[in-house]
């Protein structure tokens, strides 16, 4: 199937989803809603995101799902109509949002299991409306404990489904592939390996590959690079930090209880430096005001003496500033990837929560980078080996060697190059045709 946004136009000019939609014939399995008259109340999206990473997600498809629509010469006549649940990106892309996307995001066991019957109720009465009221398509955007299952009923009353984002069935539960292939028409995944999951179950899904790596230019801190990725030397004199000298980026977490969890190991592994190199320099930067304020209150109780540069967001010109990263596993990872910076990754979580995620683990590795290489690329300590020794060893072997890097940082050129396809524009097309393959005469 094409996927260039020039072969766009033509495709929708088939005889499926989207000529249908011109003639005012309602999709199959679905009562034509009362009055309805697609050319003046427009096109349909429903779509879900629980959380920011999501909602950044979601905002890129949906400015690429608008620009594509109206670029076709008879469907851009239409409008579209997008309702849902997104935070202020989505909104901004134009998302009437029903509920706050906060009522979707929970941190930790406990949070979780305390909002359940809060989140059944929300699913219940959004799976009603969207029944009642049928959008042309429902896209789920990761969560997928909230999404798959109204997904699966939705797609049951013959509503087309989208989820944007594989759960992490290479990981862990693999067995929810099955519930998958009920719930979904088309997965996007954001990595390569994911895909080749779905193709060997034959559930349709298409690799976009990750919007993060679009928004980072593949350069070295040699290079000139404009402001999305400015280098070592332009990011330094951005946080007022001396050109020459060591700097290490700790980056615990974005959300409450990951700050919680990795401040006092990281900040310990930081103290264990100074002790050593007191001319190394620590930058920490934080998504809000409250992860920060979780950080300083460690740090008061941990490290009171040390001198940490700490910053309001800005975590992709501390991590440049940097000569090593030392971060918590998840998407910050990927961005020190991309940036080509020389890392240590570090977990460590609630014992309960990582007893339970040791038992259903299926996978060597808990860092993006070394999941992608599929070897262990960079270093990682997990749990009682994330010590201030252990951490510390290995962030002075970084500073005292940077040489020793040079292949791993052609790794992650490599793993770079293959995740930037232009991900935005990519999803928008693969759902865009899915939905007129789904709505072909013969369907």
């Amino acid at each position: 199937m094409p996927s260039s946004l020039s072969s766009f136009p033509r495709l929708l000019f088939g005889s499926g989803f989207f000529r249908r939609f011109l003639h005012k014939r309602p999709a199959p399995g679905l009562p034509a809603p009362e009055s309805r008259d697609p050319l003046e109340k427009g096109f349909r999206i429903a779509i879900i995101a629980g959380e920011p990473s999501g909602d950044r997600l979601g905002a890129g498809l949906l400015q690429a799902m608008i620009r594509q629509w109206e670029q076709h010469p008879d469907l851009g006549r239409t409008r579209i109509r997008i309702e849902g649940i997104g935070g202020p990106r989505m909104m901004a892309a134009g998302c009437h949002s029903l509920y706050p996307m906060e009522r979707l995001s929970v941190a930790g066991l406990s949070e979780a299991l305390a909002r359940v019957p809060e989140l059944l109720r929300l699913r219940t009465r959004l799976i009603r409306r969207l029944r009642a009221d049928p959008p042309d398509v429902f896209i789920g955007i990761d969560a997928p404990d909230f999404n798959l299952y109204l997904e699966k009923k939705l797609r049951a009353s013959g509503i087309p489904v989208v989820h944007y984002v594989s759960p992490t069935v290479w990981a862990a539960r693999g067995y929810r592939i099955k519930k998958i292939a009920r719930a979904v028409d088309l997965m996007l995944t954001l990595f390569p390996f994911e895909a080749a999951i779905y193709q060997k179950n034959r559930i349709p899904v298409r690799f976009v590959g990750h919007p993060l790596a679009d928004e980072i230019p593949q350069v070295s801190d040699e290079q000139m690079s404009d402001e999305r990725a400015p280098n070592k030397d332009q990011a330094r004199r951005e946080l007022a930090l001396a050109p020459a000298g060591k700097v290490v980026a700790l980056l615990p977490g974005s959300r409450r209880n990951e700050v919680q969890s990795m401040a006092e190991p990281m900040l310990r592994a930081a103290r264990w430096i100074a002790e050593r190199r007191p001319g190394v320099r620590f930058v920490a930067p934080f998504i809000n005001a409250v992860t920060r304020g979780h950080f300083e209150e460690v740090r008061a109780r941990v490290a009171p003496d040390m001198a940490i540069t700490v910053l309001d967001k800005r975590s992709r010109t501390a991590m440049t500033a940097a000569d090593a990263v030392l971060v918590a596993a998840g998407t910050a990872t990927l961005e020190a990837l991309l940036l080509e910076r020389p890392m240590v990754i570090a977990l460590h979580v609630a014992p309960l929560t990582y007893h339970l995620g040791r038992a259903i683990a299926t996978v060597e590795f808990v860092g993006l980078p070394n999941l992608l290489a599929g070897r262990a690329l960079v270093p990682e300590f997990i749990q009682q080996q994330a010590t201030p020794e252990r951490l510390g060893q290995a962030l002075l072997a970084i500073l005292d060697h940077p040489e020793a890097w040079t292949e791993v940082q052609a790794e992650f050129r490599r793993i770079g190059a293959a995740l930037r396809r232009n991900a935005d524009e990519s999803a928008a097309t693969a759902v865009l045709n899915h939905l007129d393959k789904l709505g072909g005469p013969d369907k």
